[in-house]
């Protein structure tokens, strides 16, 4: 099974080359409603998910699908995933991982994993940005079950620095000098599709967890498996259910996420030029 894993990552990445001779330094996954960075880069090629091989391919609304590759107008080269596939979709963990490790093969070092999350810490509105500090995987699996490659990585390894601290610096700083409010947090991931119940978000904030959503976890443990520094971005879309007296929609998640397009477009530029920096010392 393992040998299987490498080989499907040759050939996609493989095939992404056939495709843009660019050489990514440094991985973008854009969440549910924040696909504007990828058409902000220069000299885009785009490369959808399902002509990729092996390579998952989204059916949530918000996610375009497609592998962006270009630059920034500072001429950092990027490997951008317009939209992602999650475990609801009924990928397995593994699936879902897959794209990280193929970003990993082309030659990025850095990942910023971005998502649309609920608010459970009551102190943040929509519009904000949590940088992810920390993580509770409440998936119920891991995308590391099964056969473990040792090329790619150890069987056992350390998550105690799974968010690059200095990543999480460099993200606060871009959040704030683009116009952004900013927090640090701890997401908690679930399966989803269904939203969480009131109470079970008093009990993910009685487990110290700031913003929720079901996404993000299992790329951050397959990219540490393979020594990337990450980065996580939460947009706060939404107050998470009993915050308050409404219910919770998917259009409200696309429409903050439009918000916020021009000042996460700002921000994003910024981080991924200091990850790039940073990979580069």
């Amino acid at each position: 099974m393992s040998s299987d894993l490498l080989r499907q990552l040759d050939e996609a990445a493989a095939s992404v080359r056939t495709r843009s001779p660019l050489a990514p330094r440094v991985g973008v996954v854009l969440g549910s409603g924040l696909g504007a960075f990828a058409d902000s880069l220069k000299g885009a090629i785009s490369v959808p998910y399902g002509e990729i091989p092996h390579f998952p391919v989204s059916t949530a609304v918000g996610h375009a699908g497609k592998l962006v590759l270009g630059t920034t107008r500072d001429g950092v080269p990027l490997a951008v995933m317009a939209g992602r596939v999650h475990y609801y979709e009924g990928y397995p963990l593994q699936q879902v991982a897959f794209p990280v490790r193929v970003l990993a093969r082309l030659g990025v070092r850095s990942v910023v994993l971005t998502n649309a999350a609920g608010a459970v810490n009551t102190s943040y509105r929509p519009g904000d940005i949590m940088v992810m500090t920390d993580h509770l995987n409440l998936m119920g699996s891991n995308p590391m079950i099964g056969p473990n490659e040792a090329s790619l990585g150890e069987r056992f390894f350390d998550m105690t620095t799974a968010y690059d601290r200095g990543l999480c610096g460099a993200a606060e700083a871009a959040c704030r000098a683009a116009g952004i409010t900013v927090h640090r947090g701890v997401y908690a991931a679930l399966t989803g599709p269904s939203y969480e119940t009131p109470a079970e978000i008093r009990m993910l904030r009685t487990m110290g967890a700031d913003g929720v959503g079901m996404s993000t976890v299992p790329e951050v443990i397959a990219a540490r498996h393979m020594g990337l520094r990450v980065a996580g971005l939460s947009c706060m879309t939404n107050m998470a259910a009993g915050v308050l007296d409404a219910p919770l929609d998917h259009q409200e998640v696309l429409e903050v996420g439009e918000r916020v397009r021009e000042k996460l477009i700002e921000a994003l530029t910024r981080l991924v030029h200091a990850a790039d920096a940073g990979a580069a010392a």
